[in-house]
């Protein structure tokens, strides 16, 4: 008789799913270096209320795991939960017979249990597997920008320091502000911004030195933060996670970039990708060319607060680098 269960991927049974998964998702971490990334982010205070992993058993032996995440959320206007599926695995003994998908399917099915409106994934495979379940795809494209700058070579006449904790609560105005005409976005907190900018430094410290950084720059005006820009670097491509900026054109966070050109004495300029939410491009950057994402977002409706998921565009929704998962 088949014990089968889905339970918390805890202790022995997180090792296993550790030690098979670091060599596909390792990122360049060590193997324990991996193991202490997906700790630390456990214990942040959003990791600790949102995040879990959870596996597939069958008496002892672990057949499939994935992560799980909790949203808060708006969609048309309304307020929705969002369950977020990532990280979904089978373990190699176990790979064609139907693991992963059964796990899918308690997840799922325990994810409406629980009060969530919908279920949102980033597919690495195309989105031909899980549409299976009923997700559709919401196309999204990451954008290759160009930076103006001046001739003079000089920086723009704007305050730029970095970043810090003390300047989140205006980070979580400035999203709100900007996300307000939407059809779809997360409610991004204090907590859960600070979890995304966290999950990228702990990336960039845990792996091998100077492999990646990680830049949090503030424009300042009066004593609080009027723009910000968090940005990925790796090799010769920043990658902007997240961004916001108090004024609708977002021309402070043009001038942001500009300063960190300036700043930068490297002859060859980096390459500057992004995802941007329709409407919005500073009046600095110029998009050279819209590349379809490599990972296809993909949502399915749970509840009938979240049918209208179904009809979601790329035009509806605000979201960013720093909250896939």
């Amino acid at each position: 008789m088949s014990n089968r269960a889905v339970v918390p991927a805890e202790g022995a049974i997180l090792d296993q799913i550790l030690a098979a998964t670091h060599e596909i998702w390792h990122e360049g971490l060590s193997r324990a270096a991996y193991a202490r990334y997906y700790a630390a982010q456990k214990a942040t205070a959003w990791g600790r209320a949102h995040l879990e992993r959870l596996a597939l058993v069958d008496g002892d032996d672990v057949l499939a795991s994935a992560k799980v995440y909790r949203f808060a959320a708006t969609l048309d206007a309304r307020p929705v939960t969002v369950v977020g599926l990532g990280a979904i695995f089978t373990q190699p003994a176990d790979r064609g017979r139907g693991a992963a998908r059964e796990l899918v399917d308690r997840l799922l099915e325990r994810a409406a249990a629980g009060g969530g409106d919908l279920a949102l994934l980033f597919s690495e495979i195309g989105p031909d597997y899980y549409a299976r379940f009923g997700f559709t795809t919401i196309a999204t494209h990451d954008v290759r920008l160009r930076v103006s700058e001046s001739t003079r070579h000089g920086a723009p006449m704007t305050m730029v320091r970095a970043g810090d904790d003390r300047d989140l609560d205006d980070l979580v105005a400035m999203g709100k502000t900007r996300a307000e005409p939407y059809r779809f976005r997360l409610d991004r907190s204090r907590e859960l911004i600070q979890y995304a900018i966290v999950k990228r430094r702990l990336l960039a410290g845990l792996g091998p030195a100077g492999a990646r950084e990680v830049r949090f720059f503030i424009a300042e005006e009066g004593a609080s933060a009027a723009a910000y820009v968090v940005i990925a670097v790796r090799g010769g491509e920043w990658s902007i996670e997240e961004c916001g900026d108090r004024d609708p054109t977002g021309a402070r966070v043009g001038a942001i970039l500009q300063v960190l050109f300036a700043r930068d004495s490297a002859e060859r300029r980096p390459e500057v990708t992004a995802w941007l939410p329709p409407g919005f491009l500073p009046p600095q950057l110029t998009v050279l060319d819209r590349r379809p994402s490599k990972d296809v977002m993909m949502c399915c409706s749970l509840s009938s607060n979240g049918a209208a998921a179904a009809t979601l565009d790329e035009g509806d929704l605000l979201y960013w680098k720093s909250d896939m998962f």
